[in-house]
């Protein structure tokens, strides 16, 4: 710690937004202000949970701040006491201290929130911590916790014992806490617990349970804990917090401990005695059992060339095969070459078993419809070779990142998938990834000002005020900034009091659930690499690291998404085949001249992608006539690129003349007449025009999207140099440069959007065809 050390304090009592409408500290901010005082470090103890243990330790390396990653944990002596106070909240803060430490710390919050009925506080029998407490540091919870409890209503032979029982349990790492936030329960308890410290000769330390940044945030935070509790700012039976709940500087609390130095020091002792954070690891795969002694790579040649040999056979026999054999070898040598062999298999049986089960999967979705390996292993139901779909999109060598196919299945039974997977690899090595919904601008004003009691009309007229876009949600300081109205309405003092609040507290945290799609599944039990969760609305075991989290923390990201059109695509079939219809939607013809009559007639009323009115519009000004026609439309209609469909209206009937922007750019360009709509098409710009191979051309495609000034202007000198020296006019290049430049911001993912367009078009094909049936399903 060095020159850090004079501070004199650490904090080890701290809330983030992760302690669910009770922390009112980012993670940055709260980083920062340890920085501002020069605390060298920092522990993390939110309430029941180590949600945010990831981030918090990343967020504190990276300002040279040490992590220290704990909890505050809800400990009962006996299983009557919780049946008899189910909201039991007396908690132990555990600090881990080594990597065992941080092992122990995994399982036993995991197994609180997994064992806990749904509406239960997460706690465990002190009992359980036995031969668990090896790397922690334990503090006894200050007058809240169960040593100070005992101790208020004056059981001091049985505070005796407990304190001895944890001493016991945490040998030599077990401090007694004591708390001056300015509470009658800490001065009533305060003498008891330094006598039981003295008497068993157990070390003090100092704490201030830390919620909010300062005391001008403390307001703000009386009104969270009012949504947390359903509670109205005036209720006098709520709980509060005093305004010295915040983050305590180091002179403050050498103030507020002016007579027990030891216990400010012991600060820093704990501080040098933790050294373990949540790990970053490389990317974890369980191992795919395979027959004969072969390896996971001889494995995925022989099921990927022998799946490629049943897709040939399908082909009309006029297709030139070589194409995909040269492929599918080059993207087996690719995949190889990475490591994700496994990974490929792992897919390939989850997805074959769930077909056998008649379970409906999707053609294909994201980038990974790109890949002839899939399409071999009937991941995906997309030929990439028939829609010229770039493998390199999907996986290259130059940008080094796991694969990831997202999968569609069959909306009822999805889950069905994932208990084949656990029971495949093992229930404790699966789980669904969490995922956390914050205080958005209308939320929280809505909330505030019921915490407020403001009338209702009049906090709705408020809400309404603010734009409601769920694919972008808007601030509420952007909607302040746009409309005039709310700012006019600021001018009263109880609005204005409720909009204050309001910014202060929007983006926290407001209750975990799960996500829609994400499943992880580990080489060994998770609760040695991640803590776990349940969500009462799922029946599977939940990480307690979000998507990106759980990801460095090494696990592998699987996406089992459920789409309510494979399902009634499903249903009319059976309808069909019911009536001695049998229909292989897999395989119907993509010319069909009465479906495409329909679509261009605009009648898409119950169509995947293209029944909205606006959709509508566009398809009565395309008329389509051809499948790349729906694949493009499926990609225009969107914010941004949706201002070049009459563009590419005119263009298709002849009504404004094509540019390719360079002769050699008309394969590329011609199939969306010259309008630049994906990708995959900036990708071959720059490999046709500047030379670019498809993996450096995946790389520019990126830097397009993020527009890094810096990156962009390396880029475009490489661009231009590249074609000038292929026979392109400087002016020219640089002119085409910024023109695929403004595309690739719009740019859409051609292989999810050829995949979108083949469901669109069972779909439209089916209501064609079989409107009773398709309406029915």
């Amino acid at each position: 710690m060095g020159q850090w050390v004079m501070t004199g304090f650490i904090h080890l009592r701290v809330h983030t937004p992760f302690s669910l409408l009770e922390g009112a500290v980012k993670i940055p901010d709260l980083v920062e202000l340890c920085v501002s005082h020069a605390m060298p470090a920092m522990a993390m103890t939110d309430t029941g949970n180590m949600f945010g243990a990831m981030e918090f330790a990343s967020a504190c390396t990276a300002r040279g701040v040490q992590p220290i990653v704990g909890t505050l944990l809800a400990i009962r002596h006996s299983e009557e006491e919780r049946l008899r106070d189910p909201e039991l909240a007396e908690r132990l803060v555990l600090l881990a201290r080594d990597d065992e430490g941080y092992t122990n710390l995994l399982g036993l919050v995991s197994e609180a929130c997994l064992t806990t009925s749904p509406g239960d506080v997460p706690s465990l029998l002190l009992d359980n911590l036995s031969g668990r407490s090896d790397g922690l540091i334990c503090l006894t919870g200050g007058a809240s916790g169960p040593l100070g409890q005992l101790v208020l209503s004056g059981a001091m032979e049985q505070a005796h014992q407990h304190l001895a029982r944890l001493r016991d349990l945490f040998r030599g790492c077990l401090y007694v806490e004591i708390q001056r936030h300015g509470l009658q329960a800490e001065d009533d308890s305060e003498t008891g617990m330094l006598e039981l410290a003295y008497g068993l000769d157990i070390p003090l330390v100092a704490t201030n349970d830390v919620m909010f940044a300062d005391k001008t945030m403390h307001q703000a935070h009386d009104v969270l804990m009012c949504i947390a509790g359903g509670a109205t700012i005036d209720r006098r039976d709520r709980r509060r917090v005093t305004p010295h709940h915040g983050f305590a500087s180091p002179e403050e609390m050498a103030a507020r401990f002016e007579d027990l130095p030891e216990a400010l020091a012991n600060t820093l002792t704990i501080a040098r005695r933790c050294a373990v954070t949540s790990p970053a690891r490389p990317p974890i795969l369980p191992p795919f059992p395979v027959a004969g002694g072969w390896s996971e790579e001889d494995e995925l040649r022989r099921q990927a060339r022998e799946g490629l040999d049943r897709r040939l056979r399908s082909l009309p026999d006029t297709r030139d095969t070589g194409p995909y054999r040269e492929r599918l070898e080059f993207e087996l040598d690719v995949i190889i070459s990475m490591g994700f062999a496994g990974y490929f298999l792992i897919v390939a049986e989850f997805i074959q078993w769930a077909k056998s089960q008649d379970i409906p999967v999707g053609p294909g979705r994201g980038s990974g419809a790109s890949s002839v390996v899939a399409w071999s292993l009937t991941i995906t139901d997309l030929d990439p070779i028939q829609f010229g779909l770039l493998f390199e999109r999907f996986l290259n060598p130059e940008r080094v990142s796991m694969p990831d196919f997202d999968i569609d299945f069959c909306q009822d039974r999805r889950d069905e998938v994932i208990a084949h997977v656990q029971d495949r690899y093992g229930a404790e090595r699966v789980a669904q990834i969490i995922t956390f919904g914050t205080l958005q601008a209308r939320a929280v004003v809505r909330d505030v000002g019921r915490v407020l009691q403001m009338p209702y009309n009049r906090v709705d007229s408020l809400a309404k005020l603010i734009p409601n876009n769920p694919a972008s949600p808007v601030t509420l300081q952007d909607a302040i900034n746009d409309e005039p109205a709310l700012r006019d309405a600021m001018m009263d003092e109880a609005v204005g009091r409720l909009i204050e609040n309001a910014l202060r507290l929007e983006g926290l945290y407001r209750h975990a659930s799960t996500h829609a799609a994400g499943v992880v599944i580990g080489d060994r039990p998770l609760q040695q690499l991640i803590p776990l969760y349940r969500d009462p609305r799922s029946e599977f075991p939940v990480s307690q690291f979000h998507m990106k989290d759980v990801e460095k923390a090494g696990l592998v990201k699987f996406d089992f998404l459920g789409l309510k059109t494979l399902t009634v695509l499903e249903r009319a079939r059976a309808l069909l085949a019911h009536r001695g219809s049998n229909v292989d939607l897999d395989n119907l013809p993509l010319d069909d001249a009465d479906t495409f009559a329909m679509l261009s007639r605009a009648e898409t009323i119950g169509v995947f992608q293209l029944e909205g009115q606006g959709m509508r519009d566009a398809l009565s000004h395309l008329k389509p006539d051809t499948i790349e026609d729906i694949i493009a439309l499926v990609s225009l209609y969107r914010p941004g690129p949706m201002d070049n469909i009459p563009q590419f209206c005119n263009r298709k009937h002849g009504q404004e003349e094509i540019d390719y922007l360079h002769p050699s750019l008309e394969e590329v360009l011609s199939e969306t007449y010259g309008v630049i709509i994906y990708q995959e098409q900036v990708m071959q710009i720059a490999r046709i025009l500047a030379g670019f191979s498809l993996g450096e051309a995946d790389l520019l495609r990126r830097a397009m999207g993020k527009k890094n000034k810096k990156e962009m202007a390396a880029q475009r000198d490489r661009f231009v140099s590249g074609a000038t020296s292929r026979g392109v006019d400087e002016k020219q290049a640089t002119e085409i440069f910024n023109l695929v430049d403004k595309f690739a911001g719009y740019g859409f993912n051609n292989s999810h959007a050829a995949a979108y367009a083949i469901v669109a078009y069972q779909t439209a094909w089916l209501k064609t065809h079989h409107p009773v049936e398709f309406l029915a399903a």
